[in-house]
């Protein structure tokens, strides 16, 4: 069995970065609290780190190369989607500030991915890129609160956290450091040798570590708080936060916040968030009647952080009485969207979508932009549903009446149907379609393999082989697997001759890919 990548490869890899990253609650016991804003540490000029931007970049790319490996990673189009739009409006909050360089700007990733785990948690590694375990968006209230974690881990980010702790370690290159990264990984399925990496010496002080990482902590909660507010986010969401998460502490003890436990928020933090809100959204509301978009992505977090059978079965039963409004609402969502994850074609999920939209109706207080959300949300649930219990005809009509064909959930939803779809030669428009968007979408995100995983087998229906070879190929860079990407490439140019300009292009464009992949792997191997 395969070590699951939140016990091996994440763990471990942060653990050995010198905690370079930690989970934005990762605070250890409270020192004394500074007087004020002015009292918060000066970590020094980040621009004169001995990890120059590009060297973490390439650091980064090693490690998501394993990392995206794991079946642990997610790609659920409508979570990635709700989580870009929050990253890419704190993006532009810290650009506005400038948080972020121009050098920064440009060599780093500044990537989210979505980790399959319970666990209230968000990490940020080298080169900008941040983790977020699906446990933290089921476990936040608003949107507010998630934005405040993700701000918090891209400020670690923007304020070179990384480039500062390898400066801290006199005796420590950042080659050196790297390496001990890449063992890490190599000992991904061997818990017993990434613990040992980790306890066995290679000459780093724990303790430095730790006292370096307080202030990096504060630091990011500080620039962290500035970037959330100035994104329009509420003031409250990082106070809020906080105070929900010390309360878990107080009440869990289930291995759900292992790290609440053993590194406790410390009412200083709290105070401080406090402090920098001032007056500015005290007064508690109810978060989820507020919020119900939100409400709807934290019980769609809830299914997929756990899909096992045994798991997922409590989320089919019907709702409990007291259940009203909103509640309700989340409840129904729920268990179509688990229904889904089971193929369950009984009635329960038609029951649930029919209540969906009568609730939706029944919903005060929301704009039509909102509505609008909440109901292609909805929408999409329904087309998922029918698309995975072999109801295509009936997914493809409503999602040709939904519209929004240029969105990233609607463009792979069409392609899956339109895989689905039979052998027949009546079906190629619909494979011709599905293709073209799919092209567009590889064109604005090269590395989505899954856009490049349904592009192969609909090139393989339409006859085109060598271009069916290369979306695989490219499907497999994606996923970090580059010496499969360079083997399917390789065998594609012996075994086909350009027969028409168009695959003489192809051939082309494979070419110098196969060059670029090739590069990386022998960097990689060299760092080895």
């Amino acid at each position: 069995m395969r070590t699951p990548i939140h016990r091996s490869i994440l763990h471990t890899a942060l653990a050995l970065l010198l905690a370079l990253s930690p989970a934005w609650l990762f605070s250890q016991e409270a020192s004394p609290p500074p007087a004020g804003e002015s009292s918060l540490p000066a970590l020094g000029d980040a621009t004169t780190q001995s990890l120059s931007p590009r060297a973490e970049r390439r650091l980064g790319d090693r490690i998501m190369r394993s990392i995206l490996q794991d079946p642990q990673i997610v790609d659920d189009p409508l979570m990635v989607e709700y989580i870009d739009t929050q990253w890419s409006s704190l993006l532009r909050s810290a650009r506005q500030r400038g948080e972020i360089s121009t050098e920064l700007n440009d060599v780093l990733a500044w990537s989210t991915f979505l980790v399959r785990d319970r666990s209230i948690n968000a990490f940020a590694l080298p080169g900008g890129y941040v983790g977020i375990h699906l446990g933290l968006i089921a476990g936040t209230r608003s949107r507010d609160e998630l934005a405040s974690v993700l701000a918090h881990e891209m400020s670690h980010v923007t304020q070179r956290h990384i480039a500062r702790m390898m400066g801290q370690a006199e005796r420590t290159s950042w080659v050196s450091m790297a390496s001990m990264v890449l063992g890490a990984l190599a000992a991904s399925r061997s818990p017993e040798a990434a613990q040992a990496l980790i306890l066995g010496g290679q000459g780093l002080s724990a303790q430095t570590q730790l006292n370096f990482s307080r202030d990096m902590e504060r630091e990011a909660d500080r620039i962290g708080y500035g970037v959330l507010t100035e994104a329009g986010y509420a003031p409250a969401g990082m106070m809020q936060m906080f105070e929900q998460l010390q309360q878990a502490a107080r009440l869990n003890d289930d291995n759900s916040f292992p790290y609440l436990r053993t590194h406790p928020l410390t009412v200083e933090r709290i105070g401080e968030a406090r402090s920098r809100m001032g007056t500015q959204g005290l007064a508690h509301t109810d978060l989820i009647d507020s919020g119900v978009h939100h409400a709807l992505m934290t019980a769609r977090a809830r299914v997929l952080m756990d899909t096992r059978s045994a798991s997922l079965q409590p989320f089919m039963k019907g709702p409990d009485a007291s259940l009203k409004g909103t509640a309700l609402l989340v409840h129904h969502y729920t268990r179509v969207v688990t229904a889904t994850q089971l193929k369950d074609r009984g009635p329960a999920a038609a029951q649930s979508l029919s209540q969906l939209w009568s609730l939706l109706g029944e919903t005060k207080g929301l704009d039509d932009a909102q509505r609008s959300a909440i109901q292609r949300l909805i929408s999409l649930g329904e087309i998922e549903y029918l698309a995975e219990t072999d109801r295509q005809a009936q997914a493809q009509a409503l999602l040709k009446r939904l519209g929004s064909a240029n969105r990233r959930p609607e463009m792979l939803l069409q392609a899956q149907i339109a895989m689905a779809s039979p052998l027949a030669s009546g079906n190629t428009p619909a494979w011709r379609e599905a293709t073209s968007q799919l092209q567009t979408l590889t064109a604005q995100r090269p590395d989505d393999a899954t856009a490049w995983s349904l592009l192969a087998p609909l090139w393989t229906r339409l006859d085109q082989p060598l271009r069916a070879i290369r979306a695989e190929a490219e499907s497999s860079a994606a996923r970090g697997d580059l010496q499969g990407a360079i083997d399917r490439v390789t065998s594609a140019r012996k075994r086909f001759a350009p027969n028409a300009s168009a695959d003489l292009i192809e051939l082309s464009v494979m070419e110098a890919r196969l060059q670029t992949w090739r590069k990386a792997l022998k960097e990689d191997e060299r760092e080895d």
